[in-house]
């Protein structure tokens, strides 16, 4: 989807807030439906019987009423859509929104006329019940059906439109590359390049300690708590797009230089899972593995793997990580003695010596790959594990 700041009036913006308040509520109630159905009962009802049952209430209740009927029947459709895809097995069971975290409304059959531009920089947008909202004129704007309009928790809007950009053509120089993802350095590529998410300055990391301490003395729902909070998901929200911006500008670079391009088979989500454990089955070392999952987390491994396979489908192949930090990328040996330290590899049989992170991603290069998809290799490549010995050391 392609996103632009959004920029409403006082007005507009309570508009706005309306729509997400009404399209939460509709998806909770259809999750509370859904939430009553067991096996042997009958089924939960469906959209369109959802849809008969929002007309009812819409007649009934006329705060319902005066909100758009478009916004409402599309949360039902978006849920529609959710529990087809929890089905499938391809995404997690629906849950309840909560307002602050989850606002957003989708608005559909866009015409071309309810998109135009001002100036260079600004646009304007048709929005039901608000009007004309204006919005920054970033980059061209695809000829969309339809958008989504959301708010983070910086207080900041958005306008995304529903388009599937093209992707990036193969370069056709025949170059592979290998990805290891790491903490210290969040991405390192056989090349030898090693690239770092960005983080917090020094300076607003300090600050966002000092705005948890004092969100940990304000009294509950008020005023000052909802202050602090809002400066805390402004500095979050910087942190993120700057991510975010570090995670396209690197996937597509890489998207553009190398033919395939190879990643560790890693599931993050289950990698960054709590320790906590249960009040009977309690967990260890719980306050470090949660640390270990803020800088997991930070360092943007799902991201760029996600982005990656975006911009260059069947080109990202995943390789199973076992081994890949102990084996040496020359002679094949394998021995944990070799990791001499976070960032130093000295191989124990040839003595070959270099940065630990590169090594494990030229390992990652030339490993036996399966496709994203769980495919074999690309056509025309041979699916073997190549000969480590013919690598660049």
């Amino acid at each position: 989807m392609s996103r632009y700041r959004l920029l409403p009036s006082p007005a507009q913006e309570a508009v706005l807030r309306d729509h997400c308040a009404q399209a939460r509520y509709v998806w909770n109630l259809a999750v509370e439906q859904q939430s009553w159905w067991r096996p042997g009962r009958v089924s939960a009802p469906g959209y369109l019987q959802q849809c008969r049952q929002l007309t009812a209430a819409r007649a009934a209740y006329d705060w319902l009423a005066a909100g758009s009927q478009m916004v409402q029947q599309q949360a039902l459709r978006d849920f529609a859509q959710a529990m087809t895809n929890f089905f499938s097995g391809t995404h997690r069971e629906p849950s309840w929104r909560k307002a602050g975290r989850d606002e957003g409304f989708r608005i559909v059959a866009v015409k071309p006329g309810q998109i135009r531009r001002l100036s260079r920089k600004s646009g304007q947008l048709w929005i039901p019940k608000a009007g004309w909202v204006r919005f920054r004129w970033s980059r061209a704007v695809p000829a969309a059906r339809s958008y989504r309009v959301t708010q983070d928790r910086a207080g900041r809007w958005h306008v995304a439109f529903a388009v599937i950009p093209p992707a990036i053509p193969v370069p056709g120089s025949g170059r592979v590359v290998g990805i290891d993802r790491g903490v210290t350095v969040s991405a390192a590529l056989s090349t030898g390049e090693l690239l770092t998410a960005p983080r917090l300055s020094p300076g607003r990391q300090r600050r966002l300690r000092r705005l948890q301490r004092r969100l940990s003395r304000a009294g509950r729902s008020s005023a000052r708590r909802l202050r602090v909070k809002r400066a805390i998901a402004r500095l979050r929200a910087r942190e993120r797009d700057a991510r975010k911006d570090w995670g396209e500008k690197i996937s597509t670079d890489l998207a553009r230089r190398f033919d395939v391009i190879r990643v560790e088979d890693l599931r993050v989500a289950n990698m960054t899972r709590s320790a906590r454990g249960t009040r009977a089955d309690p967990g260890r070392s719980v306050r470090a593995k949660a640390g270990l999952n803020r800088e997991i987390l930070a360092s943007g491994w799902g991201l760029l793997v996600r982005r990656l396979q975006d911009k260059a489908p069947d080109r990202v192949e995943k390789v199973n990580p076992a081994f890949t930090s102990q084996r040496c990328s020359v002679c094949g040996h394998v021995d944990r003695n070799s990791r001499e330290s976070q960032a130093g590899f000295c191989c124990t049989a040839c003595g070959f010596a270099c940065n630990a992170d590169v090594k494990a991603a030229k390992n990652i290069a030339a490993g036996h790959a399966v496709t994203a998809r769980g495919r074999p290799g690309l056509p025309g490549r041979a699916n073997r594990e190549p000969q480590l010995a013919l690598l660049p050391a």
